[in-house]
């Protein structure tokens, strides 16, 4: 049963997967279409294909590997007589089409963490509350019951879950800012001291800060703020983590790809204890991901949608300074390293997680 369990979550992960990158690629086309650009193909997966329909001047067909995806447009990286080709497209047009498939995340993501979040019946708060008598981390002249926690370390806090996250980084102290009573106060180097705590459910002391999170009723408003809270909240992680690798606090081992992804999403549905709190858990998942490519795959790295959009806006400032066309190839060439340098990091991540399965 338990084999059949993770089989199951495994083909449910990499449906989610697809979902999200249809979505991604259903933005593009949907933008192109839209702006008269004309699509050679609309693509789900890559490899040979296993199903191909011509309509019209679009071939849609679906691949036999389950990763990516993509929207061939006409004079994407080239330049062509066709005048309904992506090049010849006004340049606000093209950036609305590198855009979409970004922005299409946002919004699959936004609404997977809305169903997940829409069946629980109270949403935890970044809010001070069931302080107990022990606890040194609320005390006089300091943090108060009731205050709600705003900027840890330079950080905001959205979430319950960021104020746990941004004080589990090893340091002694944290600048901590919180509003009161509507105003705002600002505590710097200021202690957050763990104790042992009893925890009356295991039975067992634990270490902690000695304070809870106020709760609040999961009406219709409070959850569309609280998705958008975590959406946002997900946002700021991927810069966050961004900011460790850069920094040597986080290496290549930290990275995960679509392997390890699958299989954390596997093991977690398997744990869920229920068929529909796998599903729940699985959409958040999906939810967290889907954020996660709409951040990075607006970052201004070549061959990405952001470093398109870069490259758009550059040879446009410049063809307006010069008035001359620049031929797209060069560009295309950019993108092309910058393709092969993403997919041999891939290539090692994807490896890296096959030897940590089997490890």
């Amino acid at each position: 049963m338990s084999i059949l369990i993770t089989i199951c979550s495994i083909l449910l992960a990499i449906l989610i997967f697809s979902i999200v990158i249809f979505v991604h690629e259903l933005g593009h086309f949907v933008a192109a279409k839209a702006s008269g650009v004309q699509v050679n193909e609309f693509a789900m997966f890559m490899g040979p294909a296993i199903f191909k329909k011509q309509k019209g001047e679009t071939l849609y067909s679906i691949r036999c590997i389950p990763i990516g995806g993509y929207c061939a447009m006409e004079g994407e990286d080239e330049d062509t007589d066709n005048p309904r080709s992506f090049q010849k497209a006004a340049w606000w047009k093209r950036l609305i089409i590198l855009v979409a498939g970004s922005f299409m995340n946002l919004v699959i993501g936004f609404l997977m963490l809305l169903i997940f979040f829409s069946f629980q019946k109270t949403v935890a708060l970044p809010v001070i509350d069931d302080v107990e008598p022990a606890c040194t981390v609320v005390r006089e002249g300091g943090l108060q019951e009731g205050d709600e926690l705003w900027k840890i370390d330079g950080y905001r806090v959205y979430t319950s879950t960021d104020a746990l996250l941004l004080l589990s980084f090893e340091s002694p102290t944290h600048d901590i800012e919180v509003k009161r009573n509507g105003e705002k106060l600002v505590f710097d180097d200021y202690a957050m001291e763990k104790h042992q705590f009893y925890n009356a459910q295991t039975g067992e002391n634990e270490l902690r800060y000695g304070f809870g999170f106020a709760e609040a009723s999961n009406d219709f408003g409070t959850l569309l703020g609280y998705t958008a809270d975590n959406s946002v909240s997900v946002v700021q992680s991927v810069f966050l983590s961004l900011k460790m690798l850069f920094t040597g606090q986080a290496g290549l081992q930290d990275m995960a790809g679509p392997v390890r992804i699958t299989q954390m999403m596997a093991e977690t549905a398997a744990a869920s204890g229920t068929v529909g709190n796998a599903i729940l858990n699985m959409l958040y998942f999906g939810g967290f991901i889907a954020i996660n490519l709409c951040v990075m795959n607006m970052l201004p790295i070549p061959a990405l949608d952001g470093g398109r959009c870069v490259g758009l806006l550059l040879t446009t400032g410049i063809e307006k300074i010069t008035r001359k066309k620049l031929d797209p190839k060069y560009e295309g060439y950019v993108h092309g390293i910058g393709m092969i340098l993403l997919l041999a990091l891939m290539a090692v991540i994807l490896f890296k997680d096959v030897f940590y399965i089997f490890k």
